[in-house]
């Protein structure tokens, strides 16, 4: 990070290129099976909000996050559905 090679620490911030491949995959798979699947991030990233931005557009069901981010969280919660429903 220091050096210019990650934009951001991976464990605080979700990649979307990488990960989130792989996250769209298995909600896609995941949800093919059992449509109704409740699906959530949790840790760190459930509490980042640019990876709650991201996430949003799968249609998780919810974000879980250690208690002094859960007004992070949820701001970004709203933040990202208010965008949603403007398209």
């Amino acid at each position: 990070i220091s050096e210019g090679i990650l934009p951001c620490d991976p464990f605080e911030v979700l990649d979307s290129q990488g990960v989130g491949k792989l996250i769209q995959m298995a909600v896609e798979a995941g949800r093919a099976t059992k449509p109704n699947l409740k699906i959530g991030i949790c840790g760190e990233h459930g509490g980042e909000a640019q990876s709650i931005k991201f996430i949003s557009q799968f249609g998780f069901n919810y974000v879980s996050c250690s208690p002094f981010r859960v007004p992070i969280a949820r701001l970004a919660c709203a933040q990202a559905e208010i965008a949603k429903k403007k398209k």
